[in-house]
């Protein structure tokens, strides 16, 4: 996953294209998330700024293939569980199947 901003008038759409990646979408602060295979993370990082973007992070990470729904008692539950288990030290990254 690849998040980077555009530096102008950059079409993401274009820009994944040409660049490789598989998909995108559109993430916080006007910048884009651009979705590739592990094995063409560090290409698509490289030909993003051919194309009007600046990348901000590259990094593996994951995708829920079958996003779960929760009630709202459920999320709450579970959002309370995520910001403790986040909240501690010894934890870098969480990664959730839960939708929307």
């Amino acid at each position: 996953m690849i998040e980077a901003s555009p530096t102008g008038d950059a079409d993401a759409e274009v820009a994944a294209i040409e660049a490789g990646a598989q998909d995108f979408e559109p993430a916080e602060d006007g910048a884009t998330l651009f979705i590739t295979e592990p094995t063409d993370l560090d290409a698509v990082c490289k030909a993003l700024p051919e194309f009007g973007f600046s990348v901000q992070s590259a990094q593996l990470g994951y995708r829920p293939k079958n996003p779960v729904n929760l009630s709202g008692a459920e999320l709450e539950e579970v959002e309370a569980f995520l910001e403790a288990i986040d909240a501690h030290d010894d934890v870098q990254n969480v990664y959730v199947g839960l939708a929307g």
